[in-house]
């Protein structure tokens, strides 16, 4: 397994469950199976399902990957992260459903 320093974590791009895996000492499937059932707060991990698939999709973030592996990340700061992450996710839907509508009415 290769090991990270924490600035190399800070410098990608993108952040795999192999990378976070290999740089938490664990296995990539850990990762994600962690990720999936809000027990690894290290991102995101995201549902997809359509009618021809089924497969999750991962957002890990760098701080939050480095936070947790020095121990500095708790639940109460991951919860209040998240809550105002779907605080901004729920402006923007009401955004979206505005310009729908204001579109729809130009149309006619």
């Amino acid at each position: 397994m290769a090991k990270y320093s924490d600035e190399e974590i800070r410098n990608m791009k993108k952040i795999t469950c192999k990378i976070a895996g290999d740089y938490l000492g664990i296995s990539p499937m850990a990762v994600s199976i962690g990720m999936r059932n809000d027990l690894l707060p290290i991102g995101f991990a995201l549902h997809n399902e359509d009618r021809y698939a089924d497969s999750w999709s991962y957002n890990i973030i760098a701080e939050r990957l480095i936070a947790y592996s020095n121990g500095k990340i708790n639940e109460v700061q991951v919860q209040n992260i998240e809550k105002n992450l779907n605080t901004i996710i729920s402006q923007f839907e009401e955004m979206k459903r505005d310009l729908v509508f204001l579109l729809s009415e130009k149309e006619e």
